[in-house]
């Protein structure tokens, strides 16, 4: 373990905090994918988001087996949590996924502003969760000098 990595449990408690994650999937011959996303993470679990059916996201992540995510900080100490791992597919549910991302990120009464003005209520069934199964962490923190 080098001087700046974190723990596993330090790890695991920094990508539970709210950040936005960067997530990047394989394109091809091109370049990969790399786009900012609201995610969920509870230490020992998958890593979650949502994205329509339809989205550029959702038509790689249907022809790769793995992807990654990165938080970070984004004043100094810099810190930052890469997971790489198995993608998996699930129905979007209102109430369990899209709710609790919207108050997560913007609180209860921006969530519900953000939800009406999206229409996610309605939209949920062209809503799609992709977990990622982390089996692969870099980590460093500088605050670790």
């Amino acid at each position: 373990m080098g001087a700046f990595t974190m723990s596993k449990s330090e790890r695991e408690a920094f990508l539970a905090d709210l950040h936005v994650g960067v997530l990047s999937v394989a394109d091809g011959a091109r370049g990969p994918l790399s786009v900012p996303v609201w995610y969920i993470y509870e230490p020992g679990g998958d890593v979650w988001f949502s994205t329509g059916r339809e989205s550029e996201k959702a038509r790689l992540l249907r022809g790769v087996s793995r992807a990654s995510l990165v938080a970070q900080t984004e004043t100094a100490p810099y810190q930052y949590v890469m997971v790489e791992g198995l993608v998996s597919f699930g129905p979007a549910d209102y109430e369990q996924h899209l709710r609790p991302m919207a108050h997560r990120y913007l609180g209860e009464k921006g969530g519900e502003a953000y939800l009406r003005s999206t229409g996610s209520e309605a939209g949920v069934a062209g809503s799609l969760i992709v977990r990622i199964t982390p089996d692969r962490w870099r980590t460093v923190d500088y605050g670790k000098r």
